[in-house]
């Protein structure tokens, strides 16, 4: 994956976009490849970088802004604004900003998927 990213960076971009880059990965390289993005992206200056992620807690970590998207038609439903400072450490999953941003992000995308979320209060109806 490395390999790949450096190969898209050696032409010194200025919009990069990554459609899900480390979904298959362990949590481990993952969360190493967050933080060696997080300095490339540092490093460039002026790059711009858009990123498809179905994490929550990546998303709330790299990005300085999150959208948060519905299915069917797929629309923009939510923005977020992540105002926190760069460079962001891995101590910085551990803070009560990043919890707050992930709880916030987290019921964004209830509202946008409400049948996904709402399966508990569905069967309590049903009773």
């Amino acid at each position: 994956m490395r390999a790949s990213i450096a190969r898209a960076l050696v032409t010194q971009p200025r919009l990069l976009l990554m459609d899900e880059p480390f979904a298959a990965l362990d949590d481990i390289t993952r969360q190493a490849l967050n933080a060696d993005l997080l300095q490339w992206w540092q490093d460039s200056g002026q790059m711009a970088a858009l990123f498809v992620t179905h994490s929550v807690a990546e998303a709330v970590f790299l990005s300085q802004r999150v959208l948060v998207m519905a299915a069917r038609p797929g629309r923009v439903v939510a923005e977020q604004a992540i105002d926190q400072p760069y460079p962001r450490s891995p101590d910085f999953r551990h803070t009560p900003a990043f919890a707050q941003a992930c709880r916030r992000l987290c019921e964004a995308l209830a509202g946008a998927h409400p049948a996904h979320s709402a399966p508990a209060q569905q069967a309590g109806a049903a009773q």
